[in-house]
């Protein structure tokens, strides 16, 4: 089974959030992330959509095994169709601009 609190962590992570950060945008109470990872506990269902909505994920890309297929949101499909129409050398551009902003 796949560690939910290790995918949540690398994606908070990844954004640059601690914690806090993303109990504010989750709608969630930050000792109850807290005590996830103090207790080992799973979240709920409930609160697993509150936090796939604050990282801007869907439910089937947290808990996507590796290589399953994943549902995807519309800011995702969107971002994917303008994605495909670039040439190569825009969308090198692209990368490297996204990865100036880490």
């Amino acid at each position: 089974m796949k560690d939910l609190l290790a995918v949540i962590a690398a994606e908070r992570q990844a954004r640059g959030w601690t914690e806090y950060q993303l109990a504010e945008r989750s709608g969630l109470p930050q000792s109850t992330i807290s005590s996830w990872y103090r207790k080992g506990m799973v979240p709920t269902l409930p609160s697993l959509e509150k936090v796939c909505a604050a990282l801007g994920i869907t439910l089937s890309q947290l808990l996507a095994q590796e290589g399953d297929p994943v549902e995807l949101t519309e800011e995702q499909r969107r971002l994917l169709e303008r994605w495909n129409r670039l040439s190569r050398e825009q969308q090198a551009a692209v990368l490297a601009l996204i990865d100036q902003m880490r």
